[in-house]
């Protein structure tokens, strides 16, 4: 783990623009995100959120501009070396092991942080019985946590898809994350479901983990995030409270149109 730099954002990113051939999919783009926060991305269709996490968590590298996490510049570091940093993402769909079980799934985050090596991996030494106790403690742990302890032996693909969605956080959580980037994290929920998540986002928060959210859903935005980052054709729109940008005419004109931005409604 590095070491914090004193009063530093957790993450900042500085000027970061992607190209794809003559598209310009984020252009520019200066962010911070503070210990502690939860961030949202918001933006109508092709407007260059998903492009901006995939920068920051590493599965693009940028055009230009640089991602610094924790005082250091991360810039086209990996997703492996970033999570083993503590900067973990999830996707849009649910990205789970199948056929495997609940507890199995979660193993896969834990294992980045416990997991013992090869050798000791494959003999049944001390040191390997010792990590292996503690990566099922921690598990048992984050399980109950989140709610998913009655599924712990159950195979991923017969559980509910909100059940699913939760399982996912679970792999990311078990990273043992400082700042988690979630994308669309109640797409396809019910009310109920999607008032579930954000309670436990909320949690994640009071946990001391940073977090960055991307979505559609404004009341799930509004009820959760500290500020809200508004793109547009891969720039910056707003950023503000959500009271705050969902109250500014260009960003009711760059979802709903003109008509509306001049009604002053959303």
């Amino acid at each position: 783990m590095m070491a914090r730099t004193g009063g530093s954002p957790l993450l900042v990113i500085e000027g970061l623009s992607k190209t794809f051939g003559t598209l310009r999919a984020v252009q520019n783009l200066n962010l911070s995100v503070a210990d502690g926060e939860i961030l949202g991305i918001i933006g109508p269709n092709g407007a260059g959120k998903t492009t901006t996490v995939n920068l920051m968590a590493g599965a693009f590298k940028p055009t230009s501009g640089r991602v610094l996490f924790d005082g250091h510049d991360v810039t086209g570091f990996p997703p492996h070396r970033l999570a083993a940093q503590g900067l973990v993402r999830t996707f849009q769909s649910t990205t789970v092991y199948g056929t495997q079980t609940v507890r199995e799934n979660c193993r896969r985050g834990a294992f980045l942080h416990l997991f013992p090596g090869f050798f000791p991996a494959l003999v049944p030494t001390a040191r390997a019985r010792a990590l292996r106790a503690e990566v099922e403690t921690e598990i048992d742990r984050l399980l109950d946590w989140l709610g998913l302890a009655e599924f712990a032996e159950s195979e991923a693909r017969n559980l509910p898809y909100g059940v699913q969605k939760t399982l996912g956080m679970a792999i990311a959580l078990a990273a043992r994350p400082r700042l988690v980037m979630l994308d669309e994290p109640v797409a396809g929920m019910s009310a109920e479901e999607t008032d579930h998540v954000r309670d436990t986002i909320k949690r994640i928060r009071g946990a001391g983990i940073s977090a960055i959210v991307i979505d559609h859903n404004m009341r799930f935005i509004s009820g959760l995030c500290d500020r809200v980052l508004v793109l547009h054709h891969g720039e910056e729109l707003a950023i503000g409270t959500p009271g705050e940008v969902m109250a500014q005419p260009a960003v009711i004109e760059a979802y709903l149109g003109k008509g509306h931005a001049k009604a002053g409604r959303p």
